[in-house]
């Protein structure tokens, strides 16, 4: 669902060596907080924005071609599976509405972030930090989290891309699966598992390279094929599409939490969204963008789950690529295009918890050892580790329904408005009749039963295919 430029969304840049300059980002701050953060005895006010140091900034064009590539991945091919939980006009609307709430909270998020810049002097702060420097400016009542803070969003983070990674393992067997087994007499057909075994050695290779520039030509190659494969699905959808009114508008209520979850994993994703805002040549641009990169992916989504579930109806498996006819030809070469484009995404989004954890918590705590050899060793466990779970438990669908609800409810809705209660305490420029705080406390509300529910249905669910 992302490429490489999510690799920094948990942390600043690299260092480079071309200071960016630009206007302060429009955050509409109340009065007080504008007077607030201006400088003193005469000093112009910092602007974050122009005291970062990148050595290859994007422009505004080319963050709106990162944005919408890095939203076409596993999530779209999901949508129809969203749309077999929730109905027609549900969906449709649901999926815009969800579409609206991740557009409105990473500006929240954005803003946040750059007040807490010009307070603390500093070019950009990082997910974690954000967490952190805005709980110590918060209330008296949340102080004691904030030394677990950036340990819990770090924490919701690496379960998230490693959700991720079991997603794609899932997705490639099945894929192999379904091709392979076309050759093979019923007798010999095996399971998915095996074909994930058959990938595992692959897997621990493409993870062994360091040096993602080494990475870069094969990513762009799966953001070629990816787009070549949507294209060839499309084609089976519009072939023979049964009527609309086939296929019912509203569905079960129980499973709304299924489709939430299924759109959050889609739709969210915060840490590639903050990388894109971080490497911007005009960072003051980056709400446009945002708004024009996030309708254009939510009317995707739209388009996409609405006709595939048209066409499939309840048969909608956890990717549409599964409902392609097995014989076909053309329908093998997608599966098998995508199969490659998500062999190769893997490495990217294996490489987020590995920076986490091993640039956080273990390179500076490891001594007389050789480094590099426990970084191998680490980036060996994570594979091991996102296999296992994915061969323990292979549902696809229910996999991305769960960890969309349990990590991007709170990491995409509830966080960020945590963070922007707790920048704007000191102040209380919350607004007429304390809108603001009663709005994000709404959020938060949300944000924490969309998780709650969304992760006991989906584990209910999980629990009863497996027994």
């Amino acid at each position: 669902m992302t490429e490489t430029v999510a690799l920094t969304g948990i942390g600043p840049p690299e260092n480079g060596i071309k200071e960016q300059k630009s206007k302060s980002y429009n955050v509409n701050l109340m009065s007080e907080e504008i007077v607030a953060l201006q400088g003193t005895n005469g000093t112009p006010p910092y602007d974050p924005h122009a005291h970062r140091v990148l050595e290859h900034p994007t422009t505004n064009g080319e963050t709106l071609i990162h944005l919408i590539k890095g939203s076409l991945g596993t999530g779209i091919l999901a949508m129809p599976s969203a749309f077999n939980n929730s109905g027609l006009l549900i969906g449709s609307v649901g999926t815009i509405l969800i579409g609206i709430l991740c557009t409105y909270c990473l500006h929240v998020l954005v803003r946040s972030q750059y007040i807490l810049c010009k307070r603390r002097r500093e070019p950009i702060l990082s997910y974690p930090d954000s967490m952190k420097y805005a709980l110590q400016d918060g209330p008296q009542f949340l102080k004691f989290l904030v030394p677990f803070s950036a340990i819990i969003v770090d924490g919701f983070l690496i379960v998230y891309q490693l959700g991720i990674c079991c997603v794609y393992i899932m997705f490639i067997g099945n894929s192999l699966k379904q091709v392979v087994n076309v050759y093979l007499p019923e007798s010999n057909q095996i399971s998915e598992r095996y074909y994930m075994l058959m990938i595992l050695i692959p897997l621990v290779c493409i993870m062994l390279i360091r040096n993602l520039k080494l990475l870069a030509p094969f990513s762009q190659l799966a953001n070629i094929i990816t787009f070549i494969g949507l294209g060839i699905v499309l084609i089976y959808v519009f072939t023979d599409l049964p009527p609309i009114s086939s296929r019912p508008l509203i569905g079960e209520p129980r499973t709304y939490t299924l489709f939430i979850g299924t759109t959050l994993f889609a739709l969210e994703a915060v840490g590639v969204f903050l990388a894109l805002e971080n490497n911007m040549r005009t960072p003051a641009s980056f709400g446009g963008v945002l708004n024009i990169g996030m309708t254009i992916v939510t009317l995707m989504y739209v388009f996409m789950g609405f006709f595939g579930y048209v066409k499939y109806g309840s048969a909608a498996e956890g990717s549409i690529t599964l409902n392609l006819p097995a014989e076909a030809w053309l329908a093998q070469t997608v599966k098998l295009i995508f199969a490659v484009a998500i062999f190769i995404t893997y490495a990217l989004q294996a490489y987020v918890p590995v920076e986490i954890l091993w640039n956080t918590y273990m390179k500076q705590r490891i001594e007389n050892v050789n480094k590099q050899k426990m970084e191998y060793l680490l980036r060996i466990g994570v594979v091991l580790v996102t296999f296992v779970l994915a061969v323990a438990i292979p549902l696809l669908d229910l996999f991305i329904s769960l960890f969309g609800a349990l990590c991007l409810s709170v990491l995409g809705i509830a966080f960020p408005a945590l963070i922007e209660i707790c920048v704007l305490w000191s102040s209380k420029n919350f607004g007429p009749y304390n809108y603001v705080l009663v709005k994000d406390i709404l959020l938060i509300v949300i944000g924490i039963i969309a998780m709650v529910l969304g992760t006991y249905i989906s584990v209910i669910d999980i629990y009863r295919k497996i027994n």
